[in-house]
């Protein structure tokens, strides 16, 4: 444990590791306690024989301050880290953790949520492990590669049809000569931006009036870490001058993705409709957009650098096929 006290003003800590011992000053409690857990872990790894005696749980802690604080989506990985710290396999200690601990932290999470679920933690688990390994040198073998991952599920193919959008737009309060001041109208607004330019709720939360020249939005931030450029349509352009009437500061749309989320279900539930996220707008828009552009340029606008990645988005039925084909 770090010995940590408050010395004129000054936040003074003490780490020991065996016979090592390291100290430091801090102007808050908080800086004090995340360098003395920073600095166990360096001192454990550095032990003869190199065996990382800390829990585990210390390295979902220093893995959330030095890697996942710098990823766009940094908050929803903050959660399952936390989660995981939570897990039965979270207080052993790192040396002793084996394949067959994760195995069964896979099997009890599978009896709890989805296999995509499952899938998706394996994967960022699997990171934190091999980055313990490749740059920490924590651990030799990464525990995770070793344990077999649930099968993917298979991809949504959820459509939106005409009278659903229309049930959307009714219940959120959204018209072309609304004013929009309400939350719910600019979700309304949301959907059908949505629905024209394939952008991600999150997306469109963070498009700043200062990303948009002439008849392109430009993303700076986006979820592959890549930025790019999204051409509007008539009806976005219109969408955004109808939002510009409105004093929303530097933000477009002025809304935050988790009351989109909140809020999107409430109207969806209020209009009757099951099974429909926001995020199902994608797919809407990949299907539309495909009949006006070529693959490459609608790759590009959606923002998928491997082709395959469009087949998951791309939902167009077979009997609207067969009548393109005549």
């Amino acid at each position: 444990m770090p010995f940590i006290r408050n010395r004129n003003g000054k936040w003074e800590v003490e780490v020991c590791v065996g016979r090592v011992r390291k100290s430091s000053s801090h102007k808050t409690k908080r800086e004090a306690v995340a360098w003395a857990a920073l600095k166990t872990l360096e001192l454990e790894a550095a032990k003869p024989g190199g065996r990382a005696e800390f829990p585990v749980r210390n390295l979902f802690e220093r893995y959330g301050r030095d890697v996942s604080v710098t990823k766009p989506g940094h908050r929803w990985e903050l959660i399952r880290l936390n989660a995981f710290s939570q897990a039965a396999f979270a207080g052993m200690p790192l040396s002793d953790l084996t394949s067959g601990h994760i195995a069964l932290w896979r099997d009890k999470r599978l009896s709890e949520v989805s296999m995509g679920t499952v899938k998706r933690e394996m994967t960022l688990l699997s990171h934190v492990f091999s980055v313990a390994v490749k740059e920490w040198g924590y651990l030799e073998v990464n525990p995770v590669s070793a344990v077999r991952r649930p099968s993917s599920p298979p991809p949504r193919d959820r459509l939106i049809s005409a009278d659903e959008i229309e049930g959307i737009l009714f219940y959120s309060g959204y018209s072309q000569n609304s004013d929009l001041s309400s939350v719910s109208s600019r979700i309304g607004a949301a959907f059908l931006f949505a629905l024209e330019t394939g952008m991600r709720c999150g997306e469109i939360c963070g498009l700043r009036w200062q990303d948009i020249t002439g008849a392109v939005a430009r993303l700076p931030f986006t979820k592959n870490g890549h930025p790019r450029n999204v051409p509007l349509s008539k009806e976005a352009l219109r969408l955004v001058g109808q939002l510009r009437k409105d004093d929303n500061g530097d933000s477009v749309f002025n809304l935050k993705n988790t009351v989109v989320d909140a809020l999107f279900r409430k109207i969806r539930n209020k209009a009757g409709i099951s099974d429909l996220h926001f995020h199902d707008t994608r797919h809407e828009a990949v299907t539309r957009l495909a009949r006006k552009l070529d693959v490459l340029d609608l790759a590009r606008m959606i923002g998928h650098r491997d082709l395959k990645q469009l087949m998951v988005y791309y939902n167009a039925k077979p009997d609207e096929i067969a009548e393109r084909l005549g």
